[in-house]
């Protein structure tokens, strides 16, 4: 596993940091499986997602 290469960049550890989302999705995603992560699939392939979608790609309206 590892860290993902775009965790410096993605809004989910901003999130985190604000206290907005639960520490678990980095713990899960951005610093474990981070290829099951449904954003770093699209930023991959160039796909655009919006800042409000969580790793397993539900979105969570109000999220900013």
């Amino acid at each position: 596993m590892g860290t993902c290469k775009w965790f410096r960049v993605c809004p989910i550890r901003k999130f985190v940091e604000e206290g907005k989302l639960d520490k678990v999705w980095v713990k899960k995603y951005c610093k474990g499986d981070f290829k099951k992560c449904i954003r770093y699939q699209l930023e991959e392939k160039g796909i655009p997602h919006p800042d409000n979608m969580l790793p397993d790609g539900r979105t969570i309206e109000g999220l900013k």
